[in-house]
Order: structure tokens, then C-alpha cells, then sequence
């Protein structure tokens, strides 16, 4: 890249073309500023507030080095610690092996080493000899770091740097334009990760686009156009679809397939997205999908296939004690199909489904992280299936994820060579991706986005 072009300062200049380069994916020195600068100062996408049912249920949150221990302390309260004892320390709560997180539930929380205790709210209740430190542990040197802890979307979010601002402030007009959709009310379907061999923005950008879908996902062309846009709003975006005036709906989630009978090809892509993907629909979508052609007539104008399907859909989950939120078409235009909240958790939501996916560094290694996707949808009361987040193997992922999968692996080696000028995001498309470095740089302070000049 051309170091004489103009370092991009201001969030409007994202509208043009911009280079990236490729030190932010590469970088040892730039990882290990991520987590000193990034991940100690933003706010983190840590779990779901339904894995905390019961008074002293925990779980681990790791980012890098540091470890968090996020526990129900009481009714209706959730705390977060520093998972370390204050005294030599050891960890308090280990990650099994071959787990993403520990997960349980205790009374207290004691330290496999020398036995200090400390209770649900972080304060020490027992020290062997204590009187040996002649008065020196008082004043909470003896209990637990505290970390700031909220939650929004049935998310639990916490943030390292104990000068935080409020997580209101910082998710901005996210919570507007995604509250609507009721996601706390939804519950994992599936939960995966795996160690996989890319840069964790490698990982989170291939899924912050709509551009790669015509190459990346061919099989999709069947169904219709998948143009695209990007839109930065401050720290956080998102993407969406280009839809015909009438099918503002189908700038969501719930598309309806195209080509000369919708009825048809709205069923083919449900079932082969539900096949090859496991996302972004549900049973009930693909049942009622499957029984278009008989339920109307030859010729239904798309925009009454694609009203019939939804509204049908809607009634027969209502009738099993499954409501979808109301969302009006002009919202969903705005809304879109994802947010991608920095620093690196997106959301694909729709109206009674959703899509999320984080990735988050490896032990330093800009060469890898962990990736993570989790599939939500509404169930009826009492009947969310109990799921842990289970290790899998790329190959195992469905079909769909793997194309990506292989773009992500491959871009990571190819931004190492010699030849490779700085990533070139499109403009209009691949916004998000510029305005994610944009930000990323303003934190992490080198990484900047250059003008295309």
C-alpha cells in the first residue's frame, strides 16, 4: 500500500474506497496491542442469560489472557470477577478440557491452592493464618476484582476497564433497531466452536458482507439476487438486502426465492437452507414453504406468495405457543440482516430466528481463533432443548458455513505474501469492514484505513 495515501479520520470518508492493510490480520505487535487497548476496553458479548437459571450458577468468560467468572449472585443479580485469586494467583475456576468455558453451579468460590474462599459477592470469608498478614488484607485486598457486568438482548456483556461507560451508551442505536425483535426471548437451537486457522477479524468479515454470497455460495444464485448494502452507525453496523419496492420484508431474513414461480423456489431454498445451512429459518418455515404449490394457485404474484407463507407460518407457530415479534416491513428495510457489534459479535436476526456469530484471538497467535456460531429460534414455553457449546470440527460444520470456512483459512495466508497490497473493501457493499478497522484504530491505534489514492 502506498504510505503517502491519506490515513482515513472521519467515519463519512468510509463512503469511498479505502485500503486496509494487512499488519491489522498478521501482526503479532498488533494483536498483542488488541488486548491491551481492544478487549480491556470495550464491552464484550460474554453469554446468555438463560445459562444463569439458579442463585450460584456461574460461567468463564476468556478473552486472551484474562479470564472473567460471571455468576447469578442473587435473585436478580449477576456479578463478574476477575477469575483469579488475589492472593498468588491461581485461577479460581478452570476450563475443562476440550471446553469452550467452565459452567456450573457453587456456593462460594475457593482457590484450588491455598484454599482463600470468597462468596457469591466476591468478598473473602476464610483465610488460613490470616492474622500471619498482621491486618494488611483489609480493605478488599483480599476479595475478588470486580469487572463491570449488564445485559441487553438476553445477552450477558461485560467490559475490563473499570472507567467504562454505561453499555447503553456504548451499543448506541443498536438496541432501537434490534429490540423489536424480542431476541431474549429466543434460546439456542445449536451452539459450535472450533479452533480455526485465521485472524479473528478474518473470521467475523467473512460473515459482515453480502458481496461473497453469489461466488462464495453459487448454489444461491437459484434463488435469486443477493445484492447488498453496508451502513456504519458509529462503532457498530449492518448489512442488509437490496429488495423491490412491495418486498421490504424480503430485506430480511425471511426471503422468498425468485425466478418464474416463487412458490416453487421459495420451498427449494428452504429446504436448502435448512439442509446445507441450519440457519436462518425454521421447521415450521420449510413446512409451510413445502406446501405452496398446493396451497395456491398458479401465478400468485411473489408478493402474495411471500405474504401467505409468513402469515400462514406465523399462525401455525401461534397455535403451538410460539409468537414472533411484530416488526413493521419499513423497520426490517432499516433493520437489515445483521449487526455486527464491535469489536466482534454479530447478530442475524428476523423476526422469530437468529444467527450469531464471535470469534475471539487464540493465546496471541494473529494466525488464529476461536470462532464461534450459535442459531436461536422461539420455542414454547418450557420446551428450548438444553444445549452446551460443543467443539466441532470445520469439516463437521454444515455444509454452507464450510464454503466460508474456506475463504477464511485462505485469506489469512494470502495476506502474508509479498505481493498482497492492503485489503480493498467495496465501498457500498463491504462497509462494514472499513468502518471496522476505522474504530479498531482509534482503539488499538495503529491499522488505520488509508485513502484509495
Amino acid at each position: 500500500m502506498d504510505q503517502t495515501s491519506e490515513k482515513i479520520d472521519n467515519a463519512d470518508q468510509l463512503e469511498k474506497p479505502v485500503v486496509i492493510p494487512a499488519d491489522a490480520y498478521i501482526s503479532p505487535e498488533y494483536a498483542a496491542a488488541e488486548q491491551e487497548r481492544l478487549f480491556r476496553k470495550t464491552w464484550l458479548q460474554a453469554g446468555r442469560m438463560e445459562d444463569l437459571q439458579e442463585v450460584g450458577d456461574f460461567i468463564t468468560y476468556e478473552i486472551g489472557p484474562d479470564s472473567v467468572i460471571i455468576v447469578k449472585s442473587g435473585e436478580t443479580e449477576l456479578s463478574a470477577y476477575h477469575n483469579v485469586c488475589p492472593h498468588r494467583g491461581r485461577r479460581l475456576v478452570d476450563t475443562p478440557a476440550g471446553q469452550r468455558n467452565a459452567r456450573g453451579t457453587r456456593k462460594n468460590f475457593i482457590c484450588g491452592y491455598h484454599g482463600w474462599t470468597f462468596g457469591l459477592d466476591g468478598e473473602n470469608s476464610y483465610i488460613e493464618h490470616e492474622d500471619d498478614w498482621q491486618g494488611s488484607l483489609c480493605e478488599g485486598r483480599a476479595d475478588l476484582g470486580k469487572v463491570s457486568v449488564d445485559t441487553w438482548g438476553g445477552w450477558i456483556w461485560i467490559n475490563l476497564d473499570p472507567e467504562c461507560s454505561s453499555l447503553a451508551d456504548y451499543l448506541g442505536v443498536v438496541p432501537g433497531m434490534l429490540d423489536p425483535y424480542g431476541l431474549q426471548n429466543m434460546r439456542p437451537r445449536w451452539r459450535k466452536w472450533v479452533v480455526f486457522e485465521c485472524n479473528w477479524k478474518v473470521a467475523m468479515e467473512a460473515f459482515a458482507e453480502t458481496y461473497h454470497v453469489s461466488t462464495t455460495h453459487p448454489e444461491f444464485n437459484a434463488f435469486g439476487q443477493f445484492r447488498g448494502w453496508a451502513r456504519n452507525h458509529g462503532l457498530h453496523t449492518n448489512i442488509g438486502y437490496e429488495a423491490p419496492k412491495g418486498l421490504e420484508e424480503d430485506s430480511g431474513k425471511l426471503r422468498l426465492g425468485s425466478g418464474e414461480d416463487p412458490r416453487v423456489s421459495t420451498a427449494e431454498m428452504q429446504n436448502f437452507t435448512w439442509d446445507n445451512a441450519n440457519t436462518n429459518t425454521t421447521e415450521t418455515l420449510v413446512g409451510v414453504a413445502n406446501r405452496l404449490k398446493d396451497e395456491l394457485p398458479e401465478g400468485t404474484p411473489a408478493a402474495e406468495v411471500s405474504a401467505y407463507w409468513i402469515k400462514t407460518a406465523r399462525e401455525e407457530d401461534a397455535a403451538r405457543g410460539v409468537a414472533w415479534a411484530n416488526v413493521t416491513p419499513e423497520h426490517t428495510a432499516k433493520a437489515g440482516t445483521a449487526w455486527q457489534i464491535f469489536p466482534n459479535f454479530q447478530i442475524g436476526h428476523a423476526v422469530n430466528n437468529m444467527l450469531c456469530y464471535n470469534a475471539r484471538p487464540y493465546e496471541g497467535d494473529p494466525d488464529k481463533c476461536y470462532f464461534e456460531a450459535a442459531v436461536y429460534e422461539l420455542y414454547p414455553e418450557g420446551e428450548a432443548p438444553e444445549t452446551e457449546w460443543e467443539y466441532t470440527e470445520p469439516d463437521d460444520w454444515p455444509p454452507v458455513l464450510q464454503q466460508d470456512f474456506n475463504n477464511m483459512a485462505a485469506v489469512q495466508q494470502g495476506m502474508k505474501n509479498v505481493g498482497f497490497r492492503g485489503a480493498q473493501p467495496n465501498p457500498y457493499m463491504e462497509r462494514s469492514i472499513a468502518s471496522l478497522h476505522f474504530n479498531l484504530s482509534r482503539y488499538v491505534g495503529i491499522g488505520a484505513p488509508r485513502s484509495h489514492e
